[in-house]
Order: C-alpha cells, then structure tokens, then sequence
C-alpha cells in the first residue's frame, strides 16, 4: 500500500514533469502577440513572383542537366552511380540488423506516410478555417506525387542491379520517389506552420525536416533501389514544385487584397489565427 508521503511525492513529480513539458512545447510556439503582420513589404507583388519563378528555374536547371547526363549516360555520373550503389550494398548484405533497419525505413519513410500526414495537417486546416492553405497543401503534394511518376515514364532509367541485392523493387529509377516526396511533404509541412513557429521551434523543423530528408535518401541508396542521382533528382524536383506552387499561391493571395508573406512567415502568414483559434478566421 502506498504511503501519504509517496503519494504526495509522486504527484509532485508528476507535476513538475507536466510543467517542464509544457515548458518545452512552448518554446516551438510563437504567441499571437509576435505574430503581428506588420506593414506592407517595400517589395511588390510581381518583383516577388519574378522571385518565386526565379527560384523555380535555378532549381529546375540542374534537374535538367541531370537529367540529360543520365540519358546520355555520361560516364563519370554512372561511375559515382555505380561505385557508391556497390559499396552500399557490400556494406548493408555483410550487416543483418543493418539490412532490416533500412527495410524498415523503407516503409516508415514510404511517399504514402509523408502523404498522409499532409493530408491530415490539410483536414484539420479546412476544419479550423484556413481552407486554401490546406488545398495549397494537397494540390502541391499531388502536383509533386504526379511529376515524379511523368518523370519516371520520361527517362526510363532501370533501377540499380546486384549479383546478390538487398532488397528489389519494380518500377522506373529516376527520379526516385521516396526521396521526391519526403523533400516535397517535409517542405509543405515547414512552410504551414512557419507562422505559428518561434525561433527555435522553426529551427527544430528545419533541423528534423532535414533529418528525415537524408534518412530517406540514403535509405534507397543503401538498399540498393536507387543511385545517387536519383534521389538528387527527386529532391531538385521537389524544390521546384515548392517554388512554383508557392509563387501561384501568391498570386491567389495578392488577388484577396493581402500583403505579399515575408521568408520566415510561411505562404499564408494569416492562417496562423486560424491555426491558434479557429474562431478568428477570416476566410
């Protein structure tokens, strides 16, 4: 049986542990007091979407250019294609824990997950109000899904083969779809909640977005499913389609009469009342 002493000691423990949760949790969050608007940008509407398209060719460049060193099969590309897919595959076929950790991440990092939690974030914004952040969202996240299986039919690019593989997989290479939708979902997902973030929650996004990235490209690499490039490809494209829906997204907002959103406020600064209290959204 319990005694008086330990039970008031485990409920004081119990509630300092609440308080120091609390504490963590609201060092990711920007109160709505520092999370005024601010006056009008000095940059206009069409200089920011000459940005935006900016952006969407810098990154669609390289992706050309890999692209074309692939069909064209350019020696030194296959040679660092070939040579890193080789040493992977040593490396995880000699190491049994090594190889069912990477099996795994390949289903917990499968473009479906990343797909659902987008569309879950997309369902809980339509309900608190901020609806076309959340069709931003989706359409983004299935203009992506999309592209990457058009590119796949394009190039043709058969997937990377082994005496003794890892693991196998059907379907086109490049680009590689794991790594395309991780990159795109991890960004939609950073650019929802940007608003509502402080400096180190924003940090932390960026920082666990990014761990996840890596993870999942190198996962496809390791299992011997995809080369180096492809996951490279997968990521430029994801940027792109980041850019370019953003821009669009932009145009959509102007055409309301808002004000253009600054780096660090995400792609709709206003959903970030919506997202603390449905009650105060004014779409």
């Amino acid at each position: 049986m319990t005694s008086p002493a330990a039970a008031r000691a485990g409920a004081a423990w119990a509630g300092c542990s609440v308080a120091w949760a609390a504490e963590v949790l609201s060092s990711f969050y920007r109160p709505a007091a520092d999370r005024s608007l601010g006056a009008e940008p000095e940059r206009s509407l069409w200089s920011r979407l000459a940005l935006g398209a900016a952006a969407a060719a810098v990154v669609a460049i390289p992706f050309t250019l890999l692209m074309l060193l692939v069909l064209s099969e350019w020696e030194p590309l296959e040679r660092l294609d070939r040579g890193v897919a080789n040493d992977l595959n040593d490396l995880a076929r000699g190491d049994a824990t090594l190889v069912d950790a990477l099996r795994f991440g390949a289903v917990a990092l499968d473009p479906w997950v990343f797909r659902a939690v987008v569309i879950a974030v997309a369902v809980w914004l339509w309900r608190r109000g901020a609806r076309r952040l959340a069709l931003w969202a989706v359409v983004t996240a299935a203009i992506g899904g999309v592209l990457g299986v058009a590119l796949k039919v394009l190039v043709d690019r058969s997937r990377p083969s082994f005496p003794e593989p890892v693991a196998t997989s059907g379907g086109y290479s490049f680009p590689s779809g794991h790594a395309l939708n991780s990159m795109l979902c991890v960004g939609i997902l950073v650019l929802v909640f940007l608003p509502v973030l402080s400096r180190v929650g924003k940090a932390t996004a960026y920082a666990v977005g990014g761990l996840l990235v890596l993870l999942t490209g190198y996962d496809r690499i390791a299992l011997g499913v995809h080369y180096v490039s492809d996951v490279l490809a997968g990521w430029v494209v994801a940027l792109a389609c980041l850019a370019g829906t953003s821009a669009g997204f932009e145009i959509w907002r102007r055409e309301q009469g808002r004000r253009p959103s600054g780096a660090d406020e995400g792609v709709e600064p206003e959903a970030a009342a919506a997202m603390s209290d449905p009650s105060t959204s004014r779409e």
